[in-house]
């Protein structure tokens, strides 16, 4: 797998200014007619004739506003001849198209995405997410709501509960909870060549990440908590 070319397919992506949390990896995959995400629920069937393989990006974040691991996604189609055919990319746990109906936040192969504050749902116009009911709240007084999240294919090293979903809620309330200003930053995903690892390697280190995240919150909120006792 040639990560450097495949990396050059990445989305530019647009932060609001005051996002807190940056992607820590990229996971890539090559799919073609018939393969399954080996991260998301689709199967790519039927492609147009002249697509000539699907790269999929799924980007990895340590946090979303309101939970501890965060994975979105991004599908670039590449022609035969090496162009960008389409693209679509995740919203929510669904998908959309990436790019416009006149293509102009396609910029060679480079498709230019905005990311919803905190939640960092993807989409090509950053008016979308101005219509979500729970755009500010989410970022504020929901913030940790949903504790720790994980998916079906997620093998724990450790045992998770209650308890843990907790101490995630009282760190990103403690740390994180902001007010979105709306107003967008560019990051170019493509130039951080260093976060790109194949999807295989992502998958393994995911596990980890989390355990050292849990450590950090672990070790945060006491040192906090031994603080106001000293008072």
């Amino acid at each position: 797998m040639d990560i450097k070319h495949l990396a050059s397919y990445a989305p530019r992506l647009f932060f609001d200014q005051k996002e807190p949390f940056y992607p820590v990896r990229v996971g890539v995959s090559v799919l073609r007619e018939g393969e399954q995400s080996p991260s998301f629920r689709r199967k790519f069937e039927r492609l147009d004739a002249i697509v000539d393989y699907v790269i999929e990006f799924a980007i990895y974040w340590d946090y979303d506003i309101q939970h501890l691991y965060e994975l979105e996604h991004v599908w670039i189609y590449v022609g035969k001849d090496g162009a960008v055919v389409d693209a679509e990319a995740s919203f929510h746990g669904k998908y959309m198209k990436a790019l416009l109906p006149d293509r102009s936040n396609l910029e060679g192969k480079t498709a230019s995405l905005y990311s919803q504050p905190g939640k960092h749902a993807f989409s090509p116009l950053p008016i979308i997410f101005e219509l979500l009911p729970n755009v500010r709240t989410a970022t504020d007084r929901d913030a940790g709501l949903d504790g720790l999240t994980l998916p079906e294919w997620y093998k724990a090293l450790g045992q998770y509960d209650e308890e843990t979903n907790v101490l995630v809620r009282a760190y990103q309330q403690a740390y994180h909870r902001f007010t979105p200003s709306f107003e967008f930053v560019p990051y170019e995903l493509a130039e951080r060549e260093p976060l790109f690892v194949p999807w295989e390697t992502l998958y393994e280190e995911i596990p980890e990440r989390i355990e050292a995240e849990l450590a950090i919150i672990r070790h945060t909120l006491s040192g906090s908590t031994e603080n106001e006792e000293g008072r």
